[in-house]
Protein backbone atom coordinates (compact mmCIF):
# COMPACT_ATOMS: atom_id res chain seq x y z
CA UNK A 1 0.00 0.00 0.00
CA UNK A 2 2.94 2.34 0.61
CA UNK A 3 3.84 2.05 -3.07
CA UNK A 4 0.43 3.37 -4.13
CA UNK A 5 0.75 6.37 -1.81
CA UNK A 6 4.20 7.17 -3.24
CA UNK A 7 2.73 7.16 -6.73
CA UNK A 8 -0.05 9.53 -5.72
CA UNK A 9 2.45 11.86 -4.03
CA UNK A 10 4.58 11.81 -7.18
CA UNK A 11 1.56 12.60 -9.32
CA UNK A 12 0.61 15.46 -7.00
CA UNK A 13 4.12 16.89 -7.22
CA UNK A 14 4.09 16.67 -11.03
CA UNK A 15 0.66 18.30 -11.16
CA UNK A 16 1.89 21.14 -8.93
CA UNK A 17 4.86 21.66 -11.24
CA UNK A 18 2.52 21.83 -14.26
CA UNK A 19 0.35 24.38 -12.46
CA UNK A 20 3.37 26.53 -11.57
CA UNK A 21 4.69 26.47 -15.14
CA UNK A 22 1.23 27.18 -16.54
CA UNK A 23 0.78 30.12 -14.15
CA UNK A 24 4.15 31.53 -15.17
CA UNK A 25 3.13 31.32 -18.84
CA UNK A 26 -0.25 32.90 -18.02
CA UNK A 27 1.40 35.75 -16.08
CA UNK A 28 3.81 36.41 -18.96
CA UNK A 29 0.99 36.38 -21.50
CA UNK A 30 -1.11 38.70 -19.32
CA UNK A 31 1.80 41.10 -18.96
CA UNK A 32 2.28 41.14 -22.74
CA UNK A 33 -1.44 41.76 -23.25
CA UNK A 34 -1.45 44.65 -20.77
CA UNK A 35 1.63 46.15 -22.43
CA UNK A 36 0.02 45.95 -25.87
CA UNK A 37 -3.27 47.45 -24.67
CA UNK A 38 -1.38 50.31 -23.00
CA UNK A 39 0.64 50.91 -26.16
CA UNK A 40 -2.54 50.95 -28.27
CA UNK A 41 -4.15 53.52 -25.96
CA UNK A 42 -1.02 55.68 -26.15
CA UNK A 43 -1.06 55.48 -29.96
CA UNK A 44 -4.75 56.40 -30.06
CA UNK A 45 -4.13 59.35 -27.73
CA UNK A 46 -1.32 60.62 -29.94
CA UNK A 47 -3.47 60.20 -33.04
CA UNK A 48 -6.31 62.07 -31.37
CA UNK A 49 -3.98 64.92 -30.40
CA UNK A 50 -2.62 65.15 -33.96
CA UNK A 51 -6.17 65.29 -35.32
CA UNK A 52 -7.07 67.99 -32.80
CA UNK A 53 -3.98 70.04 -33.68
CA UNK A 54 -4.87 69.86 -37.39
CA UNK A 55 -8.51 70.65 -36.71
CA UNK A 56 -9.94 74.12 -37.12
CA UNK A 57 -12.32 73.50 -34.22
CA UNK A 58 -11.81 75.12 -30.83
CA UNK A 59 -11.14 73.17 -27.69
CA UNK A 60 -14.67 73.92 -26.48
CA UNK A 61 -16.19 72.71 -29.77
CA UNK A 62 -14.27 69.46 -29.56
CA UNK A 63 -15.30 68.89 -25.95
CA UNK A 64 -18.91 69.63 -26.77
CA UNK A 65 -18.78 67.19 -29.70
CA UNK A 66 -17.26 64.50 -27.47
CA UNK A 67 -19.90 65.06 -24.84
CA UNK A 68 -17.59 66.77 -22.38
CA UNK A 69 -18.23 69.98 -20.53
CA UNK A 70 -17.25 73.39 -21.75
CA UNK A 71 -17.12 75.22 -18.44
CA UNK A 72 -15.48 74.58 -15.08
CA UNK A 73 -18.73 73.87 -13.20
CA UNK A 74 -19.43 70.83 -15.32
CA UNK A 75 -22.55 72.43 -16.83
CA UNK A 76 -22.68 72.63 -20.58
Amino acid sequence: MARKRQTIDDRIKKAEEVVIKTKEKYDAALEELNTLVKKKKEMESKELMRAFEKSKRSFEEVLEFLGGTTDEDGDS
